[in-house]
């Protein structure tokens, strides 16, 4: 754990999502990179309004434009924004929602989903293990 964000939750790294000790209560599980290319893809994709849909609505806590957010999804993402491994730059809450898998590619990364204020998508990408995520649970 690396940081307590107020009302946004906390940033992990990859290896509290993939400690024994189990960061997600009993019942739920961190999903895997499948997992959420499946939410996305049932949402429309994630080069167009997937992301949006997974967005809280509004700039009560995302940065203005928000584009695209319209909440239908339910899931509420939150821009608790990240924290970057190398020289602990963080940015800051409000841009980007930035939520682990629990996949990971090899040693030293593993597999992400964000979402941005300024566009509708979903991004996919790689992460180095030590940076600070936030993180979203599905029930089993």
């Amino acid at each position: 754990m690396l940081t307590r964000l107020p009302f946004y939750g906390r940033l992990y790294n990859w290896y509290a999502v993939n400690d024994s000790r189990k960061i997600a209560p009993v019942g739920w599980h961190v999903p895997s990179d499948a997992e959420w290319q499946r939410l996305v893809d049932q949402l429309g994709g994630s080069s167009v309004a997937g992301g949006g849909k997974l967005k809280e609505a509004g700039t009560a806590h995302w940065n203005s434009p928000n584009t695209g957010a319209d909440h239908s999804s339910g899931f509420s993402a939150l821009p608790g924004g990240y924290r970057y491994f190398g020289d602990g730059h963080y940015c800051p809450m409000g841009s980007y929602a930035t939520f682990w898998s629990s996949t990971e590619c090899d040693y030293s990364n593993a597999w992400y989903r964000s979402l941005s204020y300024d566009t509708s998508g979903v991004n996919r990408g790689l992460g180095s293990k030590q940076s600070g995520f936030s993180v979203r649970c599905v029930r089993d």
